[in-house]
C-alpha cells in the first residue's frame, strides 16, 4: 500500500520511497529528518507542537524538545534556508513550527 506523495510548494516528498526533493534536486535526508519533514508536510500550514512532534516522529515524548530543534536546524540548512529568513519551516514562537508552502 502506496503513501501518496506529499507536495509543499517546491517541495516533494515520497513518504513510500523515502525520498524529499526540493525543486528537483533530491534532499540527503537522514531517517529521523525525513520523518520530521514527511510529518510537517503532512500537516502543512498548521502550528505543530515540538511536543507533539516527538510524540508523533519520535514516538518519545519526554525526550527534551532541544532534539527537535537540532533535528529542524539540520533540515534548515539542507533546505537552503536560515532561522531568521525561513522559506518553507517557520516558527511560531512559544507554539511550535509550520511548513509553508507558498511565501
Amino acid at each position: 500500500c502506496r503513501s501518496p506523495a506529499l507536495h509543499v510548494g517546491d517541495l516533494h516528498i515520497d513518504p513510500t520511497a523515502r525520498t524529499a526533493h526540493l525543486a528537483g534536486r533530491e534532499l540527503p535526508l537522514t531517517r529521523r529528518e525525513f520523518d520530521l519533514l514527511a510529518y510537517l508536510a503532512a500537516h502543512a500550514d498548521q502550528v505543530v507542537s515540538r511536543q507533539r512532534i516527538l510524540t508523533e516522529v519520535w514516538q518519545q515524548p519526554y525526550l527534551e524538545e532541544q532534539t527537535v530543534d537540532v533535528h529542524l536546524s539540520a533540515l534548515r540548512r539542507k533546505l537552503g534556508e536560515k532561522a531568521r529568513q525561513p522559506r518553507y519551516l517557520h516558527t511560531v514562537r512559544g507554539i511550535g513550527i509550520k511548513l509553508v508552502g507558498s511565501p
